[in-house]
Order: structure tokens, then sequence, then C-alpha cells
């Protein structure tokens, strides 16, 4: 199978012969050929253009709650708390030594819908929309989608989707041109003892995607959704036998009422998980691409760890923190970033990653990691056209609470009580010390641009109410939405898209 860069070569070197038959023909009609090496005098020589470097493909590897230190990768050099006691994942290792493992890394959202809606339109859950799974209309054009950008950048780029989705706008609306469908948690529970969690299925069709690309010659963004490692556990017979005899100390995740049988396990399939990531690795070097693929590993949002407060559901860290790894061409290997990073930054990414400079259409509020992936980890920044990250969670949880950090400071604020707490985050990950009291007028400052920000995404209705200290019926959105922002629907009883992506 050709690789799009080889066809590229063998295209220049047709058209270098080419060039040269023509001189020679003209020479010889002028009364001679020159056998000299060197061209005549005042003519110059003829060289064929410089082939153009291939297109990188994109593989996005996305857990599903995760919590920051769910690996045995460390997420912060040298500090074994930040990594699993007990899960092993060798194959996720093997990618974050060839790459960079970023220690501050956000989701932005700490539950799984809105944080998937952030991703693929590079905002904000407040400036989407989207701020609960039970708002359908988000607030930024369909075309701005982080695959329709792509292709609109550069055609010749496929894009495909696989497992969990988890809205009611269709993948293709988006961009995929391949996907498993509308899917929804319930689809990751199989029945297949071979195929727990769907997660080898997902891989499976992963393969079969990427070899249909190098035998086109296509570059492609492909995001591999795992079910794993989200409730209710499942994993292969011989992996929990590794883990049978986890305590309920060392092996994280499972809150199920079978108590150590859950621990062990999530455990396990989170190591099932790592497996398939090894089986994608090892699919990019027997293709041939994988010197040409960037691989980027995260969660969609926390979970529960005795290293940082809170978990899946709320702003503390353990909500919103998560494993980021990103490896690929140009990307310095075996380095820590501490450079804060958050979801919504890999529209921008990917687009500069594809073509160097690329802007990020209007309304974007990510940023490109592209100097901090390719110079001295923390020599560098991320630019965003917004100087903060925000969250807002106002369903689901006892109190409607947002967030923001600006720099190395974080503010929660919970709108029935008027209650609010400021971390220094860089240093005190485990939000133990309360600095409020002390830097009131810091408070003062970030709560201003934090409400102004919730405001301005969910309209002043919603915020009037949340300073009542009303909770959210309906999921707390803006309402009235422009018809042509949103995503046509997709109807769960038609059959899933599974034709071949055209060439």
């Amino acid at each position: 199978m050709l690789r799009l860069g080889n066809m590229i070569n063998r295209f220049a070197r047709v058209g270098a012969v080419g060039v040269g038959a023509g001189c020679a023909i003209a020479l010889m009609a002028a009364g001679g050929v020159h056998r000299s090496a060197a061209p005549p005098l005042g003519v110059a020589p003829v060289t064929a253009p410089a082939p153009a470097p291939a297109l990188p493909n994109f593989v996005f590897i996305l857990a599903d709650d995760q919590a920051w230190n769910g690996l045995s990768v460390r997420m912060i050099a040298g500090d074994d708390a930040s990594k699993s006691r007990t899960t092993h994942t060798p194959n996720t290792q093997k990618l974050a030594d060839r790459g960079v493992v970023f220690s501050q890394a956000y989701a932005a959202h700490p539950k799984c819908e809105c944080s998937r809606a952030s991703i693929i339109c590079g905002r904000t859950t407040t400036s989407l929309n989207a701020t609960s799974k039970s708002v359908r209309t988000w607030a930024a054009p369909v075309a701005d989608s982080l695959a329709n950008s792509l292709k609109r950048l550069r055609p010749e780029y496929h894009a495909a989707h696989f497992g969990k989705w988890q809205w009611s706008q269709t993948p293709a609306s988006m961009g995929y041109d391949l996907s498993d469908g509308i899917t929804q948690n319930e689809d990751g529970d199989s029945k297949d003892p071979a195929d727990p969690k769907q997660s080898f299925g997902i891989t499976k069709r992963a393969h079969a995607f990427m070899e249909q690309q190098v035998k086109e010659g296509h570059p492609f963004y492909m995001q591999l959704s795992y079910y794993a490692v989200h409730q209710k556990p499942q994993a292969l017979a011989e992996t929990l036998k590794k883990y049978e005899g986890a305590s309920a100390a060392d092996a994280k995740g499972g809150k199920g009422p079978k108590g150590g049988t859950d621990r062990a396990m999530s455990a396990a399939m989170a190591e099932d998980l790592d497996t398939c990531v090894g089986v994608v690795l090892k699919d990019l070097e027997e293709l041939g691409i994988a010197k040409n693929t960037y691989v980027i590993y995260m969660s969609d949002n926390g979970g529960r760890t005795e290293n940082l407060k809170g978990g899946k559901g709320n702003l503390w860290e353990g909500g919103i923190r998560v494993p980021l790894i990103v490896a690929g061409p140009g990307v310095r290997a075996g380095e820590y970033c501490k450079v804060p990073v958050v979801s919504y930054d890999l529209l921008p990414t990917v687009l500069d990653l594809a073509v160097a400079g690329t802007a990020a259409p209007a309304g974007v509020e990510g940023g490109s990691w592209r100097s901090v992936l390719t110079s001295g980890a923390d020599a560098a920044q991320v630019s965003r056209p917004i100087d903060r990250m925000v969250w807002h969670m106002a369903v689901e949880v006892e109190h409607p609470q947002s967030a923001m950090r600006q720099g190395d400071f974080k503010i929660l604020y919970y709108w029935d009580t008027k209650q609010v707490q400021l971390f220094d985050v860089a240093k005190d990950r485990t939000e133990s010390k309360d600095l409020s009291a002390e830097q009131p007028d810091r408070v003062a400052a970030m709560l201003a641009v934090l409400k102004e920000h919730v405001r301005a995404g969910l309209g002043e209705q919603q915020v009037e109410a949340l300073e009542r200290g009303e909770k959210p019926t309906d999921g707390g959105g803006r309402k009235g939405q422009r018809g042509d922002k949103q995503a046509p629907r997709e109807d769960k009883s038609a059959p899933r898209e599974e034709k071949p992506v055209p060439s």
C-alpha cells in the first residue's frame, strides 16, 4: 500500500524525467547535446519541485470517566501519587515515553455529554449553550465543528468516530464520514465476553478505517470514544484474574454493591482499554504511518481519587482534572508539561498541527498546543482568545456552581449560597487551603469575570434565576437559539451509518 508521501515522491520523479527530456530535445535542435553535468552558461539548472509534506493523521483516544491518576503513567514527574497504584497500563506508558504528559490538563465539564460537545466545538460549555444533556441546541455553527473545520481546511481528510456519542446531533452532521451513529452509555454494555465494554470491537473498526485510508491515500482524523472505564465495569476474564486480590484501598473506580469485586473489575477494565491502545499503536506501525500520526489520549471528565478533592459531577479538581498524553511528529519525547490546558483546546490544536498557523473559526475559545508540544514543554504557553478556563454545573448537584481558572488561581462559586473559594491549584492541587479571606481583591475581580462569562453564554434570564438560588429544571441552557445552528437529529430506529468512506 502506497502512503500519500510515497505517491507524491513518485509523481515528483516522473515530473523531473519529463522536464529533463524536454531540455535534451531543445538542445539537440540547437545543434547538439551537452554531455557535461553542468548546465550551459546562462541557463539555470532544472530541478524538480520538492514534494509537499504529507498531511498528518490524528487519532484521538477518549476514555470515559478515567480519573486523573487512573493510569500507571505518572501525571507529574517523580510523583507516585499521580499514577494508579494498581492498574497496569504499559501501552499508555509507551505513548508517554514517545510524547508529552500534561500535568495540569482539564476536561471542559465534569460530565460526559457536555465535555464531548465542548471538544467538538472548541468552546466552553456556557458559551456553547451545552451545560447539561437536556440542552438540544448548541450556540455554534455545525460547519465549525472540529471535523468539518479540518475537512474545510484540507478536503483530503476523512474523519471517523467510533464508540460513545451521547448527543442527538448526528456524527455525520459534525463531519464524520463513518461512525457508529448516535450511541449512549448502555450501548457499551456488551453481551460478548470477548468484547467487554465494546472496547475490542471499536479497536477493530479503527483498524479497518485506518487501513482503508492508507490504501486510498487519505489523511484522516479518527476519534475513538471508548465506553471504558464508565460503570458498569466489564473486563476479559483473564484480565480480571490479575486483580481479584486487589484491596479496596488499591483498586480505584468501583462503587457498586459488590465492593472489591467491582473495584477489581474496574481495574481490569482499564487494563483492557490500555491493551486496545497498544493495538492501535501497533496498527499505526504496521500500516507505516506511525511517524506521521498524532496520538492524543485523554479522559472526558475526572473521577474519584484519594489525591484530588471531589470527582465526576462537581467542579473540584477531581471532577475536571484528567490524564492527557500527546505523541506525534515533532513532539518532544518523554517530557512533562506544567502548562494548564483544557479539552476545548483540541480543535485549534488539530487545525494548527495539520497546517501550521491555521486560525480557528470565530467564536472558538481554545488555543493550540503546538508550541508546548514542539518546543521545551514549559518554555511556551497556550494562547487563547480568552484568558480563562470556565466550568459550569447547575444540575445533578446539591448547589449550582461555576468555577474559573486564571493563571495559577481557581475560584469556585456556589450560586445559591453565594459562597466563593479561592485556591492556588498550581501549588495546591488538593484544594486544601482556601485563600479567599487572604485575597479578597483577587476574589472580587475573578468573580466578576466569571459571572460575566456565564451571563454572556446562558443569558440574563438564566443568570437571574441562578442568583435567586433556583435550580434549573431544563438543564439551564439558553432558549431560542437560531435553528440554523442546530444539527439534524438522527432517528434511533434507523440503521447506523456503516457505509465505506468515499475516496
